[in-house]
């Protein structure tokens, strides 16, 4: 997705005595009848480890005819992840990769020195219509990868782990965790798992990284004295941290190790170097970026705004 400045989203109480730092309220945008929820970033918490972006995407009921149009625009410096519940987006890139992600699938698009793509609702979906609903990610590069060359991987649902254990059901999307390690280039200590509990069931989030989150997407958690309803992101203190859903829930698990510096994020872009986010400011008003093939005609215009 390509994001625009906005307001920022609201944050929520600290207990380190519940083993909770921050509790995130998104902020809500409607796109058209697309509603998206921002997490990150926020004013308490730009970043959880490499993870400096966070939507929600819907759900969302597209009749037939409609659909999403996210125009070409590109990136710098970072890795996007799209992976959905429900509905089917078309992904396209400059490196001619021409792609329809489904629910329990990954797409990773490692931007490096620069990448552009669109997403748009495939032609049969938006023939018959579709909901959909998903979370993006963005995942700031190491700075010895920031520059590496553009890639596109696409992962099937059958080549991530699937964990079981105790009422919880996971799918390891990156990094390692649980146990079990994904096939997804992460370039970095991380995890990122989807986490389907069933009514009473609780998962331990792993302690091998500094920095952890879990956003409830359906359902409620409790974490210590403290019951967390859907659309809220709990970052975690340091130790052991236990989530119990009361009622069942399903969870979006991710966390990594911190940063090895500051990253500036302006638009679309981010990088350790400012710099370097204008030179790609400049590169695409003078439309130096590579084309889409298959999406040549559309692209989002530069903002104006800084």
């Amino acid at each position: 997705m390509s994001w625009t400045p906005a307001a920022e989203p609201a944050c929520g109480a600290r207990d380190a005595s519940a083993g909770i730092e921050t509790i995130i309220e998104p902020h809500s945008r409607d796109l058209g009848g697309f509603s998206v929820r921002r997490v990150l970033p926020s004013p308490a918490r730009r970043m959880v480890g490499p993870f400096v972006f966070f939507d929600e995407m819907g759900p969302a009921e597209f009749a037939p005819g409609t659909g999403i149009d996210v125009r070409p625009h590109p990136h710098i410096n970072l890795a996007t992840v799209t992976y959905l519940f429900e509905g089917e987006i078309l992904h396209r890139d400059s490196l001619g990769s021409e792609q329809v992600i489904r629910p329990g699938e990954v797409n990773w698009m490692t931007a490096g020195r620069g990448i552009v793509h669109s997403e748009r609702t495939p032609p049969a979906r938006r023939a018959t219509g579709q909901r959909l609903h998903g979370i993006q990610l963005w995942i700031a590069l190491p700075r010895a990868h920031e520059e590496s060359e553009p890639s596109f991987r696409h992962h099937d649902a059958a080549e991530l782990p699937a964990i079981e254990r105790d009422g919880a059901r996971l799918r390891l999307l990156a990094g390692a965790a649980f146990g079990a390690r994904s096939p997804v280039d992460a370039r970095s200590p991380m995890f990122y798992a989807d986490a389907s509990l069933a009514l009473g069931a609780s998962v331990a989030l792993p302690d091998e990284v500094a920095e952890r989150a879990v956003y409830v997407v359906a359902g409620e958690i409790e974490c210590g004295a403290h019951r967390i309803p859907a659309g809220r992101m709990v970052v975690l203190a340091a130790g052991a941290a236990l989530l119990r859903a009361p009622a069942g829930a399903r969870l979006m698990l991710l966390g990594g190790a911190a940063l090895d510096g500051e990253r500036h994020l302006w638009w679309n872009f981010v990088s350790s170097s400012l710099e370097r986010i204008e030179r790609a400011r400049e590169d695409w008003r003078a439309r130096r970026f590579p084309l889409v093939p298959g999406d040549e005609t559309e692209f989002i215009p530069l903002p104006e705004t800084r």
